[in-house]
């Protein structure tokens, strides 16, 4: 016999990670009547993948990478170190297991593409209704991304790619180079074409997710920052998450102090971390840690400010995207690196992006850029992994890729919604609660 959840008033969740996905799988729940503790490593949320990543809100770039001529340019490439694609070919089990499990994937390509799609059009909706709820300022520009194309055969690859993203109800369209030059004059080169999506838009991924955390903070949501996370375990009943205050400056003694919580559930919102977090919990959550590279230009003056574009640029065949933030900054971010747990900046990685911006937007000045680099969490079949995990009480929001912040909204509501069927809240009392607050 079956037997329905007993309601708990004010169930707790524990959500491991502070990035993009973690801090929205905390206003989803909180919006749903739970009580969230979020446990981030960082002092701040927001300070790893979802610091400076491209900036785009992109539907368009929803197609996966599951295909053999990805397989095909990765061993083109693997002794290019300024390759958009670039495999260190030193062996590892983990790098090996994940790149089988891709090329498994690959008959998959066209389901997934579209199925992103869909997920990333419905998660518009939720990201900007929840920014204008909270009055978040982050740069964000609606003018649309353009793809553009130098060659035929990747604009013919594109116009194939279009099909998919329309069944998953985008709407993207074909421009001829003069069109493109209209939609972005500061745009210099030569074109076979291109595709325009009015529809997306861009903004500044660290400004969004600090304005959402800070709204969180006023629901109250308790951030524990600065906080290494030593285990999770599963009692059987509940949940378990031991942790130790990491911050600068504390005696060696509060550094050795492991504390311990007790929650109803947990959420593994954790990046590349979120597969050893899985593996305590009996679950097997493939991620692997690409890393990808920014730089932020700094447009200190007029001419600069005149010859970057406001709208936003996806050059596929060298994986570089680009977004305006504000008046005085332009991002441009891209390539894809399997190198492991690696965070490190490499030059040879970094120049190819200001080679790239001296190439398309030359009177822009690129003598004091920015350069980052973060590690995008990916599956290997390039589809987050959302859902229960094999014990009760255990949910996975995590493995989002290269498009972290574009599916983050819709994700952290499908695991609002997985959360609340397993562990429900009794919504009588939190509206009664609220009502007395005030």
């Amino acid at each position: 016999m079956t037997t329905k959840p007993t309601k708990k008033p004010n169930s707790k969740i524990a959500v491991i990670g502070a990035g993009i996905t973690g801090v929205t799988t905390c206003y989803a729940l909180l919006n749903r009547g739970y009580e969230v503790t979020v446990f981030d490593r960082h002092r701040y949320p927001a300070m790893a993948t979802s610091f400076a990543n491209g900036g785009q809100l992109s539907a368009s770039n929803a197609e996966v990478w599951t295909q053999m001529s990805t397989v095909l340019k990765g061993l083109k490439w693997m002794m290019r170190k300024d390759a958009p694609l670039l495999v260190n070919p030193r062996p590892d089990w983990h790098k090996l297991s994940w790149m089988a499990e891709f090329v498994g994937n690959i008959p998959n390509y066209e389901s997934n593409t579209i199925e992103t799609a869909r997920l990333a059009v419905a998660a518009r909706e939720h990201l900007q209704t929840w920014a204008a709820q909270e009055q978040i300022d982050f740069d964000y520009e609606q003018r649309g991304i353009l793809h553009i194309y130098s060659s035929r055969k990747e604009y013919d690859h594109a116009t194939r790619v279009n099909e998919l993203l329309n069944k998953g109800g985008l709407d993207r369209r074909a421009v001829t180079e003069s069109e493109m030059k209209a939609i972005e004059p500061s745009l210099s080169g030569e074109f076979h074409g291109g595709y325009f999506t009015p529809s997306d838009s861009t903004g500044d991924i660290h400004k969004y997710t600090r304005g959402l955390a800070d709204a969180c903070v006023r629901q109250g949501a308790t951030f524990r920052c600065d906080t290494d996370v030593k285990s999770v375990d599963h009692t059987g009943k509940s949940v378990q998450v031991q942790y130790a205050n990491i911050a600068p400056g504390l005696s060696k003694e509060s550094k050795a102090d492991v504390e311990l919580a007790e929650f109803d559930g947990v959420v593994v919102c954790a990046g590349v971390g979120s597969r050893a977090i899985a593996s305590q919990l009996g679950d097997r959550v493939n991620i692997y840690p690409v890393k990808g590279y920014s730089i932020t230009v700094p447009l200190n003056d007029e001419v600069s400010q005149q010859a970057a574009p406001w709208v936003s640029i996806l050059d596929d065949e060298a994986k570089i995207v680009t977004s305006r933030l504000g008046v005085d900054r332009f991002r441009i971010a891209g390539t894809a690196e399997f190198n492991g747990d690696n965070r490190d900046i490499r030059d040879d990685r970094i120049r190819p992006l200001v080679e790239w911006c001296r190439r398309y937007f030359p009177q822009v000045d690129t003598e004091h850029v920015i350069a980052w680099a973060g590690l995008r969490p990916m599956m290997p079949n390039m589809m987050p992994r959302i859902g229960s995990g094999k014990l009760s009480g255990v949910f996975y929001n995590t493995g989002h890729g290269h498009l972290g912040w574009t599916l983050s909204p819709i994700t952290a509501e499908m695991v609002g919604e997985v959360v609340s069927q397993s562990l429900p809240v009794d919504n009588l009392q939190v509206a009664g609660e609220y009502l007395k607050a005030g």
